[in-house]
């Protein structure tokens, strides 16, 4: 399955179970009924929430560092519709197995994908990709993909990493605390947007449990030349600084055939930002 060995994202056993409880509490708090699964899948166990109901199923990858157990609101929004299914990656913080391979991890993740539809989805699925989640997608060569919805998408255009969330960075891998975990998702978010507590209090957990993984590369681009049969739309927001509307609006065009949708009072965490306006852009497609 993998290209190397894989290997554990958690410091330790213990780390990896405050991840698992911290997930599970916020879960516990939901006010959207939901059920949960863990499904066997080529990547090892994944967890998923469902919830809703009709056809065809939203299926959402997150992306670095994120979990479903932080996507209520934007959940809530998809299911006015139809149903939703919400993925932990496998190899990220959550409920999904923890290990995940040294190289070869888009193909991995893709393949992962593949398998996770076959099991969970009964006919064709709408996949909500963000950031590496959109990498991920766009990885993913299922039949049983109707639709892709690249939210600030990894695998386009390599990631701008700015000095100021550079500067940020370091000292919260090295020693998280809140302060810091709220001082890096502020570069996250658009001007006058706060984190909420919780996603203050989750960063700061996964630094201290976990050993991030750095953004994925772009996908080659004959790979992305075969990603135009079935429907696509590109969104990020104005205010995104690791994939900004200037960086993804050509290669969105060029080479996925697809318009770019921008929401306006968004940074790179439009789940959370702009969780009604993003679900009526997926809704365009199902």
């Amino acid at each position: 399955m993998s290209d190397s060995p894989a290997r554990s994202i958690y410091r330790g056993q213990k780390q990896e179970q405050q991840v698992r409880d911290w997930c599970v509490r916020r879960l516990d708090h939901w006010t959207l009924p939901h059920r949960r699964e863990v499904v066997p899948t080529c990547a090892g166990a994944t967890h998923v929430v469902s919830a809703g109901s009709g056809s065809p199923t939203v299926v959402v990858v997150p992306g670095t560092n994120e979990s479903a157990a932080l996507l209520e609101d934007f959940a809530t929004a998809l299911t006015s519709t139809g149903s939703v299914l919400l993925a932990d990656l496998p190899g990220q913080p959550g409920l999904s197995a923890g290990r995940r391979p040294g190289t070869g991890r888009l193909s991995w993740y893709g393949r992962w994908l593949a398998d996770l539809l076959d099991r969970t989805v009964p006919d064709q699925a709408i996949v909500v990709g963000h950031s590496l989640g959109g990498a991920v997608a766009l990885a993913c060569d299922s039949p049983r993909i109707a639709g892709r919805v690249l939210v600030s998408p990894a695998g386009l255009v390599a990631t701008k990493v700015s000095a100021g969330v550079l500067r940020r960075t370091i000292p919260w891998l090295l020693a998280a605390t809140p302060a810091r975990s709220t001082a890096l998702l502020r570069h996250f978010l658009a001007p006058g947007h706060a984190p909420a507590p919780e996603l203050v209090e989750w960063y700061t957990l996964v630094a201290r449990a976990c050993r991030s993984s750095l953004a994925p590369p772009a996908l080659p681009s004959d790979l992305l030349a075969q990603r135009t049969t079935a429907a696509r739309l590109v969104v990020t927001g104005r205010h995104d600084g690791f994939f900004p509307p200037e960086r993804l609006r050509d290669p969105a065009g060029r080479v996925l055939d697809a318009d770019l949708s921008v929401l306006p009072d968004a940074g790179h965490l439009g789940l959370d930002e702009q969780p009604q306006a993003l679900a009526a852009l997926v809704h365009t497609l199902t």
